[in-house]
């Protein structure tokens, strides 16, 4: 089985020459460094946001940056820059790298260098490192995603909460090697109350008997991608459902699939070593797709 990610892009020479935005500075990817001293690499005490270039257009720009705010005021985190600075920073990165489609940006704010490489936040005290990675990105996922249930679950809010980007994703990590190791290629992730909920790196939804459902979203990353499918969906007659489901509803599906910024709509084809429907793209997912690529090229 070829190793498959929900974020595996084609090969492109041109990412060896990127420009990287670095607190104000726009350098190449072989001068953009952070300190050991930031927080972010010492603590993961920091918040990030991903974003997709289509035809010239950061897709929903204004909400990946209202969440990027919403997660920094989270963590008492201030950027260091409005709203305004923030996506000017972001026009001026894709300007530097004069990209026109097909890329992706990653845009990372930490609380900054330490003084002393322990864990209290007054210890950064330089003000917060701001940097944009933008890479020539087209996605390539050969086949239909295979998932694996593992114990792992996203956490309850009051320790982390899961709605948020946090740098902290060893959580997620350790759930995408328990799938790994399992012959799958990425972890479906359980609630704390045993509900299906989400996978380690995307949204997570099935189909049965043309309805779609997905999570609550009590306990899972509230993506954007994730809510513009769910208003597809409740704009073009399909039935949509937030709601607590059980992984024998989920073997009996007829299609599953992810959602999330970098691959849109993924299918899936088999959980546990259940296979899902005909294991290919099924109807739904395929219609989805061109309703979300309809309203990208209308946004």
């Amino acid at each position: 089985m070829t190793d498959v990610t929900t974020h595996q892009a084609a090969d492109d020479a041109r990412n060896e020459n990127i420009l990287i935005y670095v607190d104000g500075k726009i350098v190449p990817k072989a001068d953009a460094m952070v300190s050991v001293y930031d927080s972010g690499f010492m603590l993961g005490d920091g918040v990030w946001e991903g974003l997709r270039l289509y035809d010239g257009k950061w897709a929903f720009v204004d909400e990946h940056i209202d969440r990027l705010f919403e997660a920094a005021k989270a963590i008492d985190l201030d950027i260091g820059k409005d709203r305004k600075e923030v996506i000017s920073a972001l026009l001026e990165t894709k300007k530097a790298n004069e990209m026109t489609t097909n890329a992706h940006a990653r845009l990372m704010v930490t609380r900054g260098i330490k003084v002393r490489p322990f864990q209290h936040p007054s210890l950064s005290q330089s003000g917060p490192t701001f940097v944009i990675i933008m890479e020539h990105s087209q996605p390539k996922i050969p086949r239909s995603i295979t998932l694996a249930t593992v114990p792992h679950q996203r956490g309850l809010p009051m320790t982390q909460d899961p709605k948020l980007n946090s740098h902290s994703k060893l959580n997620c990590i350790l759930a995408c090697i328990a799938a790994q190791k399992a012959g799958a290629d990425e972890a479906l992730m359980l609630d704390v109350h045993g509900f299906v909920n989400t996978t380690n790196a995307c949204n997570f939804f099935i189909v049965k008997n043309g309805t779609v459902w997905t999570s609550t979203g009590d306990y899972c990353m509230n993506g954007i991608t994730r809510q513009k499918v769910i208003d597809l969906c409740r704009a073009n007659d399909i039935p949509v459902f937030e709601r607590n489901y059980s992984l024998v509803d989920t073997y009996s599906a007829d299609e599953a699939f992810l959602t999330g910024t970098f691959g849109a709509q993924t299918p899936v084809s088999t959980i546990d070593g259940r296979l899902i429907g005909t294991g290919e793209l099924g109807p739904v997912t395929k219609r989805l797709r061109r309703l979300y690529k309809d309203l990208i090229d209308r946004s």
